[in-house]
Formats: structure tokens, C-alpha cells, sequence
């Protein structure tokens, strides 16, 4: 966050139980996310570059980065 604060749009934070909600009602699930953060970079591959070495990896060995773009509502 320090590294790369001027990258960052939203800090986030942690995520907590998860619910999925389909035709067939409301049902618990379970994903692997446990905390977002929003940033902004030039490119797809850019974002991902910021969290190389994040310090998490050290503290939670085996854990990853998963990064998503946000795209644009087609037709607005």
C-alpha cells in the first residue's frame, strides 16, 4: 500500500462469508477471497506487476494475487 499508494483508487479491505444467489434461491458458498483493493495502472499486466513480492506472501506462505480488470457496462 506504502509502495504503491498512488496506484491506489480504494484501500478495500477485508471480505467476509460469501452468499450466492441464483434462480433456485439463497445459498452459502465458499470462494478464496479474503480482501480486495482497487488500483489503477496503464494495463491489465501492469496492475498484476504491482503486487510482485507483496509482503502477504511471506507472512502467508502459499497465498496469492488475483487481479480482475473492471470494464466498462457496454452501451453507457
Amino acid at each position: 500500500m506504502t509502495t504503491h499508494k498512488a496506484a491506489v483508487l480504494e484501500q478495500g479491505g477485508p471480505l467476509g462469508k460469501t452468499k450466492r444467489i441464483g434462480p433456485e434461491g439463497v445459498t452459502d458458498i465458499k470462494n478464496h477471497l479474503t480482501g480486495y483493493v482497487v488500483v489503477q495502472a496503464e494495463s491489465h499486466e501492469a496492475a498484476a506487476r504491482l503486487f510482485e513480492n507483496h509482503p502477504h506472501f511471506t507472512i502467508f506462505p502459499g497465498e496469492a494475487v488475483e487481479v480482475m480488470e473492471c470494464l466498462p457496462i457496454p452501451g453507457m
